[in-house]
Formats: structure tokens, C-alpha cells, sequence
């Protein structure tokens, strides 16, 4: 089975993209997408949809997770980013892709058995599953990739 996780965002969303063999995971790719700031909103959501749109042509994952929205103070970049998740799943469902949610708590749980780990320790805890180094300005596409594992246990369970 081919996971794709995805960690929305406006300016940058990650993207993780694992493969499953025997209940084993395997990182196939990873990556951002990156967005201008100057750019109309419109023109951004075009431009993230558009990279997906790539990526699940490129790679055709049997499923995608996606990280649930959670915020404290700044609702104006909580909106922005519902409305880059909403086209992510749009785009996914498009293209006949299973879809489903996690929320970061779910994620830190299952990842490292704490809730409240920091994104250093889950990067730490998908770098030993995986075997794998990732590079620290890839911290978008780290946390997807820790979303595309919950998915794997998920359905291992």
C-alpha cells in the first residue's frame, strides 16, 4: 500500500509518501510545496492544488492522511490554512484517493506514545521506524511523514 501524508499549510504544506510491505513502512519521497507570499490567496490555493495534483498522478497513493487543523490565537492564518486543506482533500477525493484525518495529539501518540512530544522527538522517532536521516529545514515534510505512519499502524491495527 502506497500513504501519502499530508501536513497542510498556506506558505508551505509537507508532503510524505511511505510504502507498505508486510507491515513494514518504506519511505518512498518527501518534500514541500512552497507558496509566495504575494500572492492572492486564490493564486496560492491554485498553486498547492496543482502540486498535489503531481504528486498523486506521480506517485498514485492507495490512501492519504491528513493532518486536522488545530490552533490557538491567530484564526486569519487558521482560515487560510483550512482553505488550503479543504483543496488538498478536494483534489485527493478528485482523483479517487481514500482520505483520512489525524489530529496532532492523535499523531504524537502514536508516533512517539506522548501527546505532548515536541517535533524533535517525532522527527527522531520516524528517522529510527524509517532508518533514514531527514533534513531539519524539512520539518513540513517530517510531519507528514509521521502522519503517513499513523495511517500505516492505523490500518495495521
Amino acid at each position: 500500500m502506497i500513504i501519502l501524508g499530508i501536513d497542510p499549510g498556506i506558505a508551505t504544506t509537507g508532503f510524505g509518501i511511505i510504502r507498505t510491505t508486510g507491515g513494514v513502512p518504506e519511505l518512498i519521497d518527501l518534500g514541500i510545496f512552497r507558496t509566495k507570499a504575494g500572492l492572492s490567496l486564490g493564486v496560492r490555493l491554485v498553486q498547492i492544488r496543482e502540486d498535489l495534483v503531481g504528486i498523486l498522478k506521480q506517485y498514485k497513493p492507495t490512501c492519504v492522511a491528513i493532518e486536522e487543523l488545530f490552533f490557538n490565537t491567530n484564526t486569519t492564518t487558521a482560515m487560510k490554512v483550512a482553505q488550503a486543506r479543504g483543496v488538498l482533500l478536494e483534489a485527493c477525493v478528485a482523483h479517487g484517493v481514500e482520505e483520512h484525518s489525524f489530529t496532532p495529539l492523535q499523531i504524537k501518540s502514536m508516533i512517539t506514545g506522548d501527546g505532548k512530544a515536541d517535533k524533535r522527538q517525532v522527527q527522531d522517532m520516524i528517522e529510527r521506524e524509517l532508518g533514514t536521516r531527514i533534513p531539519p529545514s524539512y520539518d513540513d515534510a517530517a510531519d507528514a511523514v509521521a502522519i503517513a505512519l499513523c495511517l500505516a499502524y492505523s490500518k495495521k491495527l
